[in-house]
């Protein structure tokens, strides 16, 4: 009877043991689970964030600042009477691109951060406004602005000049030009609607004459 009772405590001693090991393997796995769940929570953050932290990264950066109400308003003051295809560079929520179209207006949006083209797309689907907005997801400086007749711009002060520029060189005659926030350094607006960061200047493309 004696002899069974160090059999028994080894039995007792290895059953101890293997539910250490299990305690730690769940430890471990726990462990793991913890670490990779944090791994997939920051890289699906850092892609959902990279849209609007990249802008910064910029030389020249347009930041997504929604446009107030008045602003929205100016611009379709500015705009009222004219018809055609419009343009807006760095179209945020959509908000311009959607009530011009409620105008009338062929609009187009230009922006480069996807999950706000993703969003203006599908509250213009959800609203069914015809004509039907369209929004684009690229470069505005790669955009080509030959086929619009109006434009609209909440810029920077930074870009102002290299904007000016770069409607000289595509814009047709006629053209319409909002800009909000900042005016065009060089350019003479033959309208201005609004004070504070309410206000909009409105300009027409002069081309020389040869």
């Amino acid at each position: 009877m004696a002899s069974d009772i160090p059999n028994d405590s080894n039995q007792l001693f290895e059953n101890m043991q293997s539910i250490n090991n299990n305690n730690n393997n769940n430890r471990s796995l726990r462990g793991l689970f913890l670490v990779g769940l944090t791994g997939g929570i920051s890289i699906a953050l850092s892609i959902i964030c990279y849209p609007f932290i990249s802008p910064a990264l910029r030389k020249v950066c347009l930041p997504y600042v929604p446009a107030t109400n008045l602003q929205i308003q100016n611009v379709l003051n500015v705009i009222k009477g004219r018809k055609g295809k419009l343009i807006d560079l760095g179209s945020g929520d959509g908000r311009i691109v959607m009530n011009t179209a409620k105008a009338g207006f062929e609009s187009v949006g230009v922006e480069l951060n996807f999950w706000l083209v993703l969003y203006s797309r599908l509250v213009a689907m959800k609203s069914k406004i015809q004509p039907s907005p369209k929004f684009i997801q690229t470069d505005l400086w790669k955009y080509h602005l030959g086929p619009f007749t109006n434009v609209v711009i909440f810029g920077v002060e930074e870009m102002m000049l290299d904007l000016e520029k770069k409607f000289t060189a595509e814009l047709s005659e006629g053209t319409v030009i909002v800009a909000c926030r900042f005016p065009l350094p060089n350019l003479e607006p033959y309208l201005v609607i609004g004070t504070g960061i309410d206000r909009v200047w409105a300009y027409k493309i002069s081309k020389p004459k040869s």
